[in-house]
């Protein structure tokens, strides 16, 4: 009982500190952009729209450190992506998926590398070892594996968060047809 009772204010407050469509029109820091953010088309679910708003947040969220959220918003403008789409894709990355997903990210990018396979004698791996220190590693080996991993995690998730929510769409809408149709057949009155 006493959960509900949290819900229920927490639904509650959600309502009432939401921002309405006048009070973003009205926002002094947003009105010279209004007129394009709070278009109809960006904030409306289609079969077209979503899966872009996928892709754009997961490229947004995986490769922007700070202002994922903003910075996905304004770039849903030229996609004609699906601004809450995009916005809420960004939080694949949080502070439980963001480490594993920069380890991931170097390995990646130093299989992809090959950063000592290509020069005889592994120098980069003598230098490292001879210098010893976290600045050297990471500006030699770590930066350039991760930033590379990091383009090829952002493009796998990207097109596969467009693909997965395009069948995700596709599905939801042949379910729903399929009710509609089982209700015809079951109720001959309509």
């Amino acid at each position: 009982m006493a959960e509900q009772g949290v819900f229920a204010k927490f639904v509650a407050w959600c309502r009432r500190n939401t921002p309405t469509r006048e009070s973003m029109e009205s926002n002094r820091f947003l009105k010279p952009v209004a007129h394009r953010v709070l278009r109809p088309e960006l904030w409306r679910f289609t079969r077209r729209s979503v899966p872009r708003g996928v892709a754009l947040g997961m490229v947004t969220g995986i490769l922007a450190p700070v202002a994922q959220v903003a910075l996905s918003a304004v770039l849903a403008l030229p996609f004609r992506a699906n601004i809450p789409a995009a916005a809420l894709t960004t939080f694949i990355t949080n502070p439980f998926t963001t480490p594993p997903l920069w380890v991931a990210a170097y390995w990646i990018g130093r299989s992809v590398l090959r950063l000592d396979a290509h020069v005889p004698g592994s120098p980069i791996a003598n230098t490292v070892d001879a210098n010893a220190g976290w600045l050297s590693w990471i500006a030699s080996e770590a930066a350039p594996a991760t930033a590379i991993g990091l383009l090829i995690i952002t493009v796998a998730f990207a097109v596969v968060g467009y693909f997965a929510s395009a069948l995700g769409w596709r599905l939801w809408i042949a379910r729903k047809w399929r009710n509609r149709h089982r209700s015809r057949v079951v109720d001959p009155a309509n």
